[in-house]
This record gives structure tokens, C-alpha cells and sequence, in this order.
């Protein structure tokens, strides 16, 4: 009888351990990826040259990008706006982002805006062999939107603007039976510009704005491939004016953006282990590792199989790494610009995203010049990270046409 229980007692030790399981991590890294993110890229070289801000600083013809309540303060009437970006530069010259942007201001209290964006990845040669003639196909993204702004009150506005993105990436005899992708997308932002105030050796004025942008569903290319998030972006931003005179102006301002994308988990695969010294753990030099069970098991985090409303909230609340890495997520920039008359202007800026959200960070400096109603704004990018840019030592052109005699006093 003792013998049969030992036996017993050794059996359900035996099976114990071979019901152990651990699961091991894959890689750590919790970068958030979106589809389209050309979109997030600056196209206009004002915004680019103060740090790739836009939803605090004073209206210009390239707000709709930012934050398009703005235009309900424009003082011209209308005008039209085109924009180069040449995008990795230094290895290619066919690659570019362009821009163009119509806006009308309608009355005292409302505008209407429309763009285009359209982003080139270049010619791609394909070749069955060295004899056969060369296929070129030209991969391209691009987005057209518009949108109405509206003055709620002599200092605030708001305005909501609807996007067609589309994405074509596809490369014969790569991607099988993908074809492009479209969606539409959401922006809702507002803007709040103060009266001019004196002060002791100064007059000054107040901006502050939020934007939350590419508000809509996830798109994929084929009908059982990955479900892509569009970038949508959280802004916020704040800045001040310092009116020396009629001839010099002084606005600082500072901005921070979330992407409200769920954050990946911590993802792991799970095995069955056998535990040899029974602590319930797995030890790699101790223990036998088997057979494995199942792939990617969220350790920590949450899953980002959600929808897109969804994962804006939960976007605030699901770093594995908890409130410290979610404020990684947080971007932030700071902008200058010098105006002299009006007609001349220097701009200098600093963009900051934590080393394991992406490592951007860049120096920006940059120039507009005003003459009759054309503007023409330049700017460059030094990176200082140890990731390097695409858009490192790059420059970019932006051309302004100010339409119509009819304008608006708002200084």
C-alpha cells in the first residue's frame, strides 16, 4: 500500500512539471506604426522651420495641414499655396512630398479651405531577367480634404475638415492581388487668438489651439491582409507675440502631439517547459525547454486588435511600460519667428520624440520673404539624433499667391 502511494505521489509530480509553461519575449520594441505617415510629414517650410508646429502659430496659407480654424482670421481675402519637399535626399532624387492648398475666407466669420497632398516613392525598375524590357511602376500616397472653419466668437474658432486618403503601393509580382487602399478621415480643431494687450515695454497677443486629426477606420490592401491605423494626431499648442512696433514682432510658441494609436504589447510565445526544480519558473540553464504552444501572447499591454475610436482611448492607457512610457509617447516642439515690416521673417526650431518612440529629434532654421502678394518661405533641417532623418540637410520651398484686393483687419 505505501509503495502504491509513493507511486501515486511521484506520477502527479511527473505530470506537474510537464504541464509547465513559460513564455519568452520577442523583441521589446514598441515604436507605433500607422499606415500612411506621410501625412505626418511637414510640407510647408514656415512650419518646418520652426520644428514641425502649426496648430498654435499665426494663420498662413498652409493651416489647413494644422489646424484649418485658423483661416476664419486670415487677414487676406484668399489665396493659393504650393510646396516642395524633396524626401531622402541624399540618396535619391526622384522621391518628393508636394503640396497645394487653396483657402477663402467668406466673411467675417467663416472660411472654407481645400489641398491636395501627394507623395511620390519614386520610379521602381522590374526586370524578368537582364534581356527583358524594364517595368516601371511609381508607388504614390496622396490625400485631398476640405474643410470649414467658423469664428464662434470675435477670439475663437472652430473647424472640421473631411479627407479622401489613398494609398497604391503596390509592386507586381511582390504582392500578389493587392490593390490600393482608400479611406476617409475626420479633423476637428479650434483656435483661440486674443485682443492685443500693452504692457510695460510691449504690446502682446495670446494663440492657443488643439487639433485631432485623421479621425476614421482602419484600411488594408487585400481582403485577408493586416488592418492599418491612419495616423491620427492629437495637437495642442500655445504661444505669445511680442509687438515691439509696427515694424518687429517676436512669437514664440510651443506644441505637443500623441498619436492616438494603441501602443503594441509586449508580445512573447509560449512554451511547455519541464521544471526541474520545481519553483514554477522557467531557468534557462536549469530547465528543458519544449515544445512550442502559441505565438505572440501579450505579456503586458493590451491588444491593438480594437477599432479606430477605440484605440484613441485607449491610445491614453496602454503602454506595457505604464505612465512613464506613456508620456514617451508625447512629442514636443518649440518655434521662434522674427517679422520685420512684415515683410521679412526668420524662423528657427526644435523637435523633440523620445528614443523609443522613434528618436526624431532636429534643429530647424528657415526664411520668408514678402514682396507685393507673393510669399516665398525656405527651410533646412540638421538632424541631432543618432537615428538619422530622411529629411536631414534638406530644403524646402513654399510659394504663396495672395488673391484678391478685399482684406481683413484683425491686428
Amino acid at each position: 500500500m505505501k509503495n502504491g502511494i509513493l507511486i501515486l505521489i511521484a506520477f502527479a509530480v511527473f505530470f506537474k512539471t510537464e504541464a509547465q509553461t513559460t513564455v519568452i519575449p520577442n523583441d521589446d520594441s514598441r515604436v507605433i506604426t500607422t499606415g500612411l505617415p506621410f501625412v505626418l510629414i511637414a510640407s510647408d517650410a514656415r512650419a518646418a522651420s520652426m520644428g514641425d508646429m502649426g496648430v498654435a502659430t499665426s494663420v498662413d496659407a498652409f493651416s489647413q495641414q494644422w489646424n484649418s480654424s485658423k483661416y476664419a482670421f486670415s487677414e487676406t481675402k484668399s489665396g493659393l499655396a504650393v510646396s516642395y519637399t524633396p524626401y531622402l535626399s541624399k540618396l535619391v532624387n526622384d522621391i518628393f512630398l508636394g503640396n497645394v492648398t487653396y483657402f477663402n475666407r467668406l466673411d467675417e466669420r467663416s472660411a472654407f479651405a481645400a489641398s491636395f497632398r501627394y507623395f511620390s516613392l519614386g520610379d521602381i525598375e522590374f526586370r524578368a531577367d537582364e534581356i527583358s524590357e524594364a517595368l516601371i511602376q511609381k508607388p504614390n500616397e496622396l490625400t485631398i480634404d476640405a474643410s470649414y472653419a467658423l469664428r464662434l466668437t470675435d477670439q475663437f474658432a472652430m473647424s472640421v475638415a473631411m479627407r479622401y486618403l489613398r494609398s497604391d503601393l503596390r509592386l507586381p509580382g511582390v504582392d500578389g492581388d493587392t490593390e490600393a487602399a482608400n479611406t476617409f478621415g475626420v479633423d476637428i480643431s479650434g483656435f483661440y487668438q486674443s485682443e492685443e494687450e500693452a504692457y510695460n515695454d510691449f504690446n502682446g497677443r495670446w494663440r492657443m489651439g488643439f487639433a485631432i486629426q485623421n479621425i476614421g477606420p482602419r484600411f488594408k490592401y487585400d481582403e485577408g491582409g493586416q488592418e492599418n491605423f491612419q495616423p491620427t494626431m492629437l495637437r495642442l499648442g500655445t504661444g505669445f507675440d511680442f509687438i515691439f512696433d509696427e515694424y518687429n514682432k517676436i512669437a514664440l510658441t510651443a506644441e505637443v502631439g500623441k498619436l492616438l494609436v494603441p501602443t503594441p504589447p509586449t508580445l512573447g510565445d509560449e512554451y511547455n517547459f519541464t521544471d526541474n526544480n520545481g519553483n514554477g519558473t522557467y531557468e534557462e540553464d536549469i530547465d528543458v525547454l519544449g515544445s512550442k504552444i502559441q505565438d505572440d501572447v501579450i505579456i503586458s499591454g493590451k491588444s491593438q486588435d480594437v477599432s479606430f475610436l477605440s484605440g484613441m482611448f485607449q491610445s491614453f492607457g496602454d503602454a506595457p511600460g505604464g505612465f512613464s512610457e506613456e508620456l514617451k509617447e508625447f512629442t514636443w516642439s518649440l518655434g521662434a519667428e522674427y517679422v520685420y515690416q512684415d515683410s521679412f521673417a526668420f524662423r528657427a526650431g526644435y523637435f523633440n520624440e523620445s528614443e523609443e518612440k522613434g528618436a526624431r529629434k532636429f534643429l530647424a532654421l528657415g526664411a520668408g520673404f514678402k514682396y507685393n502678394v507673393v510669399n516665398i518661405d525656405l527651410s533646412y533641417l540638421f538632424s541631432a539624433s543618432k537615428v538619422q532623418s530622411p529629411l536631414e540637410n534638406t530644403l524646402r520651398f513654399s510659394l504663396t499667391f495672395n488673391i484678391g484686393a478685399e482684406t481683413y483687419s484683425e491686428y
